[in-house]
Formats: C-alpha cells, sequence, structure tokens
C-alpha cells in the first residue's frame, strides 16, 4: 500500500496539531501535501490541510483561536466573538453555542496550550485520533476528519480483526461500526468531542444528548419545518445553482424547501426497471406544481444497475463502504449535476430513519404507555407478518446490549434471522457470510466481546436502534461525499444536522412511529412547501429488480475481485467457496445482500493498492 496515497490524492481533509515543538515532524509532513494551513497564536502549524477557503471562517482573541469548516453561516466576527467569549471563561458554553448553530460543520479550537475538535452527532462530520511516534521522544497525539490521513502520518498498521468484523451480514454493530481500521487510530463517538489538552492528553466528552420524546406531533412538525428550512437556507445562501435528488418523499421535501427558498434547483430523478416504482410519476407532478425548478429524469437504461464497475473502482476512502456494489448507480446522478454546474448536490438520505422510525421504541413505549404501544404494535404485526409468539418474546426481553452482544458473539455462524422477525430488539442480528474462514470467525467474536462495556449508543433499544441506523447511513452519505469530491461537488444531507434530528426526535413515539400513516411528522411538517398531492404520497421505490439484474450482468466482474482476493490472501475467507457463491444464481432479498460487505472490503482493500496518484505527485 502507498504509504502517502490518501495525503497526496484525497482533495479534502485536514491534520490538527497540538501547540507543541514535538509536533514538528507530523506537521512537517503533512504540510508538504497540504494547500493550506492556519497557525495557533505562537506561530506554530494548527490545522493543515485541503479544504475550500468559502467553507471555512476564523477568530482570533489573545492567544486563543476558533475555526469553523463545513456546511454553515457563522461570520468572522461571530467567530471572534465565541474567541473572546471562550478566551475569558474555562466553561466550553461559547463554543458550544456557536456549535449548535445550524449546518454541518467542524468546530475547532486552539487555547491554552491545549486544542478542541468538534465535529457531528452523527458519522457524517467525524473526528478521529492517533499518536504519532516521535523519534527519542513521547508519542505526539494528532486530530484529524480522516483515519486514512492519520494512519499515513502515524505509520498505522492494518487491524486485520477489524477487516473481519466489516465482512458481517447486515452491518457492524455498535460500537465498532464506522471505526477505523488501523491500529491505534480511533474514533470520536458522535455528539463527542475531542480535547488534547497542554500536556498532549486526549479525552472525549460528550457535548449532544437526544431529547425526550414527549413534544405533540403538531407541534413537532412546526419545529421540524423550521429547522429543514435553516438547515437548507444555510447551505444555499449566496450561491447560484443548486443540484437535488427528486425521489422519495424525504428527498422531495429538501428539494421542494429549496425552491421555495428561492435557490435556483436542478432536480434529478433516476428511473429504475421495476414497472411498480413510482418516483419519476411523483417528480413530474411535483415540478409541474412547483413551476421554477429544471427537471431531469434519467431513464432507467442510463441508470447502472448493482455491482457495476465493482472490479475497476479507484475511490479513496478511509473505510470499506456498504454503498460500494451501488457505487455507480448513486454516483450517476451526482456526476451529472456536476456536469451541469452544480458546486451542491442535495439528498434526502437521512429521513428513513428520522421520520419513520423504528417499531424498537415501542419496546419501551410498552412500560409506560402500554395500551398506546401494543395498539401500534398490533398493525406492525399485521403488516409485517409477525407472529405473536415472536413479539412476545422480543416485548419480554429486557436483555441488556453487552448481552445481546455475547450473545451474537456465540451465534455468528448461526442461521440468519427470519424476514417476518419482530423489530423490536436492539437490532436484527447480523452474521458471518458462509465463506469467512474460521480465523474471521474468531477474530470478529473476540472484537464483540471486547465491545461489550461500550454500553449501547441511546438510553433504550428504540432510540440505540435508531441512532446506530443514523450512524450507518450517514457513513453512506459521507462515502458519497468522498467519492464526489474529486468531481468538485459537494453532497449535502440537511437531514443529519443537529437541530433537525433533536426536532424529529422530540416526538412522541407513538405519534411520530406509526403503522398507520406514512412518514406523518414531514407529511404534516411540509404543508404549504410539498405541492399537496405530493407530500400525501406513501409509497417508496423498491430496486430489487435492479439488485437481480445486475448480478446477472455483473457476474463476470464479482468473479475477477474473488479470483485474486484480498481477503483471501489475508485468510479472512475461503476463496474456494467465495467463487461459489459468485458464480452461482442468488435471490436479492435473501442471498445476494451476504456478498454486499465483503465486496466492500474486497474493493477497498484493493484501492488502498492500485489507485494511481494524480499526476502532479507522481512526479514529485
Amino acid at each position: 500500500m502507498d504509504q502517502a496515497l490518501s495525503l497526496q490524492s484525497v482533495p479534502v481533509w485536514f491534520v490538527v496539531l497540538p501547540d507543541t515543538d514535538a509536533a514538528a515532524a507530523p506537521a512537517a509532513t503533512a504540510l508538504r501535501f497540504a494547500h493550506r494551513s492556519l497557525l495557533h497564536a505562537s506561530g506554530r502549524p494548527w490545522i493543515v490541510g485541503r479544504w475550500d477557503p468559502r467553507t471555512a471562517v476564523t477568530g482570533a482573541h489573545r492567544d486563543t483561536r476558533v475555526a469553523v469548516i463545513g456546511e454553515h453561516a457563522v461570520t468572522a466576527d461571530e467567530a471572534e466573538r465565541a474567541a473572546a467569549a471562550a478566551a475569558g471563561t474555562a466553561s466550553p458554553t461559547a463554543l458550544d453555542r456557536l456549535g449548535g448553530r445550524a449546518g454541518s460543520f467542524h468546530l475547532l479550537t486552539s487555547g491554552g496550550g491545549g486544542v478542541r475538535v468538534q465535529g457531528g452527532v452523527v458519522g457524517l462530520r467525524r473526528v478521529f485520533h492517533a499518536a504519532a511516534p516521535i523519534p527519542g521522544g513521547r508519542p505526539v497525539n494528532l486530530a484529524s476528519d480522516r483515519a486514512d490521513v492519520l494512519a499515513e502520518l502515524t505509520g498505522a498498521g492494518l487491524d486485520e480483526r477489524r477487516i473481519a468484523l466489516e465482512m458481517l451480514t447486515l452491518g457492524v454493530p455498535h460500537p465498532w461500526g464506522g471505526d477505523p481500521l488501523w491500529r491505534g487510530v480511533h474514533a470520536v463517538p458522535g455528539g463527542h468531542r475531542l480535547t488534547i489538552d497542554a500536556g498532549g492528553r486526549p479525552r472525549t466528552t460528550r457535548w449532544w444528548s437526544p431529547p425526550d420524546p414527549v413534544v405533540p406531533l403538531a407541534e413537532g412538525a412546526l419545529h421540524l419545518r423550521e429547522a429543514l428550512t435553516e438547515a437548507v437556507g444555510v447551505r444555499t445562501r449566496g450561491r447560484g445553482l443548486v443540484s437535488s435528488d427528486l425521489g422519495g418523499l424525504d428527498s422531495t421535501a429538501v428539494c421542494c424547501t429549496a425552491a421555495r427558498g428561492g435557490a435556483e434547483v436542478v432536480a434529478y430523478t433516476a428511473a429504475i426497471h421495476d414497472e411498480a416504482g413510482d418516483d419519476a410519476y411523483w417528480a413530474e407532478r411535483t415540478v409541474r406544481e412547483l413551476g421554477n425548478v429544471e427537471h431531469h429524469l434519467v431513464p432507467a437504461r442510463d441508470v447502472a444497475m448493482t455491482f457495476d464497475g465493482i472490479d475497476t473502482l479507484q475511490d479513496v476512502l478511509d473505510t470499506p463502504s456498504i454503498l460500494t456494489v451501488d457505487r455507480n448507480r448513486r454516483m450517476g446522478i451526482v456526476g451529472l449535476a456536476a456536469a451541469r454546474g452544480s458546486r451542491l448536490h442535495f439528498t434526502g438520505l437521512g429521513g428513513d430513519e428520522l421520520l419513520a422510525g423504528t417499531p424498537a421504541r415501542l419496546h419501551t413505549l410498552f412500560l409506560t404507555h402500554p395500551f398506546a404501544a401494543l395498539h401500534a404494535i398490533r398493525g406492525y404485526a399485521a403488516k409485517y407478518r409477525w407472529s405473536r409468539r415472536a413479539v412476545l418474546r422480543q416485548l419480554l426481553d429486557r436483555r441488556s446490549y453487552g448481552a445481546w452482544l455475547d450473545r451474537l458473539a456465540r451465534e455468528l455462524t448461526a442461521p440468519a434471522a427470519p424476514a417476518d422477525e419482530p423489530l423490536l430488539d436492539w437490532t436484527v442480528p447480523p452474521r458471518m457470510p458462509p465463506w469467512a474462514t474460521p480465523d474471521a470467525v474468531a477474530a470478529a467474536r473476540e472484537l464483540l466481546r471486547a465491545g461489550r462495556a461500550a454500553g449501547p449508543r441511546g438510553r433504550d433499544r428504540g432510540e440505540h436502534r435508531e441512532l446506530v441506523a443514523m450512524d450507518g447511513i450517514s457513513q453512506w452519505t459521507r462515502h458519497i461525499g468522498q467519492m464526489a469530491a474529486p468531481l468538485g461537488i459537494e453532497v449535502s444531507a440537511p437531514y443529519y444536522d443537529a437541530r433537525v434530528i433533536e426536532a424529529a426526535l422530540a416526538v412522541r413515539t407513538h405519534e411520530r412511529i406509526t403503522p398507520w400513516r406514512y412518514k406523518p411528522l414531514i407529511v404534516e411538517a411540509m404543508r404549504g412547501v410539498v405541492p399537496e398531492a405530493s407530500r400525501s404520497r406513501g409509497t417508496k421505490a423498491n430496486a430489487t429488480f435492479e439488485e437481480e439484474a445486475g448480478l446477472r450482468r455483473h457476474r463476470g466482474a464479482l468473479l475477477v475481485l474473488s479470483e485474486d482476493s484480498r481477503l483471501v490472501r489475508l485468510g479472512l475467507a475461503d476463496g474456494e467457496a467465495l467463487r461459489a457463491w459468485c458464480g452461482r444464481a442468488l435471490s436479492a432479498e435473501s442471498e445476494s445482500y451476504l456478498l454486499h460487505p465483503t465486496v466492500a472490503c474486497e474493493v477497498w482493500l484493493r484501492s488502498r493498492e492500485m489507485t494511481p496518484l494524480p499526476a502532479a505527485d507522481r512526479k514529485a
């Protein structure tokens, strides 16, 4: 693997350095590849990297420095006032107010010999830290928004155990989901900040907690509308043309909010081969009624299918991405938007887990409002054909998350949960795929058991499950952003703003999460914003056909990956079993999804080896 692949080829990254002479060596390495830098009051490098200067604002007061990088509306005056307030008190309150502003950004501070780095509440704006070895001295702790950049600066090696865990079907459970795959590189959990004090010691502290679900639906809808309007406005302010997905209800709400706010919007809808898919129909109705949106309908024949190009992908991501199998399908529209001249593309990702929520919330509601919970559970049971025995078993199950992880570790090779399993547990238990070697299973089992002490992501099963889902899908969104950055376009997901998340999660459980209405919170919030006919839409397109047809069409690419598998080289996959799976007919709903995490790992490992450096860097 190239030891400076990400430093050289990734167009957007930053590293945060402590205010000490000991950081001179890693600072010098980072500066070799950086386009920009900011300094501590001492004159030493503070933030080094590559970023669009239009996304950054800084403020200073005495020896305190504040920087905001990302999607925000913070002004230089506001940053300076925050620096002055922070310089005059040991309390982080002034900075917390700045960090609570609308948008999605990193908040960075320097002062008193220490640094502080704060990202988002889920997995979109991430923070990582690692210790860089210093010859003849103590290691120096650094922070970054990308794990691969830190790994290259610190010389960290890959942790094969973590790669084994990434092979799990249905996603890696908390606390390992989205964690770096390098030894010694650590992730800061969502809603936490990293502080490296004057002595160089790192610590994480919580700055955000989800609200209690106590707000009535009508009031919550107003709050959500205000938060989403502000989130979209922060991003469109001062811009000309912007682009947006226009597909399901969630992206329609974002697109319409941008158009009603006066932005020049170009919307894209991808048709699908399944005749039951109705995104195109609803998109055309929406555009007709809005009257001020340029609309492009991409025919199904021009939309890539699942598994397209998986043997030739060269994206430089800092973790494997489950999105890999659909990379070309997702990026097709982003590429069209970039070619049209858009530098910001809206997506509705984040809406499903936030607005539909999870029935697992009813597990806790059952203790305080049993009749409301049972009413909803009966509806879900009828809708998804849950058996009464299975529902009762999960309702009465009061195991801790640690106990759930322990059971998962024991059952990694057991049959998958049935499709009609109720959704009231901590999550659907993932399994190791049939081609995982005994060594891979043992490594995954060891890590799962080690994670028991971390505790759940939320206070109960429902909150845990929703936050973990947001972490996972926001990680997809982050990966799309990493894929899109070389095209000069930013992918924006307003549903992951802290204020938007808070507005939605504050709504009463039985009013937000119900089998009787489709996403009632966004339906109520978008009155007068989304055209009336589209606002009441209750359908969602399904891409199962794209998966099955894509598997048949691109089987050769799958076999190419399996023939010279990096996972086989690492002893994590059985090559013969993997090739057999890639070569046979698979059901999209019950079998081919098992391949997705393995393909993601395989493509990621190859990209770290085979991605060519930019021409300028090859000459250097």
